[in-house]
């Protein structure tokens, strides 16, 4: 059985840059590719994944809203990792976070480049 080839997406932007609306789009692209995901959101890019956020953003509009592109990632189980001092400098709790996100360090990354995954920066 072959093994999925693997994608880490670094996104460093929020609302304030439309290079998240990108990242977020390649993310759904390389779900739709059949690449074992992960994303890694620090500074801004934590906010995507704030309860609410994602529904009041559009940055593209041509590609699918935030909420849409952000929901496909989580449905398919992809890993999401947030930085936590990232986190906590904007108080941000678990809690307050989409289901199944985590609030990890950096080793999120690192383990997955030490298994061979590509690493993409937005």
């Amino acid at each position: 059985m072959e093994t999925k080839k693997k994608m880490v997406i670094v996104i460093t932007h929020g609302l304030d840059n439309e290079r998240s609306s990108v990242a977020w789009s390649i993310a759904n692209g390389a779900i739709n590719n059949g690449l074992d995901l992960s994303i890694f959101l620090v500074s801004s890019g934590v906010d995507w994944v704030h309860k609410g956020y994602a529904e009041r953003a559009r940055p593209n509009p041509e590609d699918p809203t935030m909420k849409e592109m952000i929901q496909k990632v989580v449905d398919n189980g992809c890993a999401i990792g947030v930085c936590p001092p990232c986190a906590k400098v904007r108080s941000y709790e678990k809690e307050d976070l989409m289901e199944g996100i985590q609030i990890v360090g950096s080793a999120f990354i690192h383990e997955r480049v030490k298994e061979g995954a590509a690493l993409l920066s937005f």
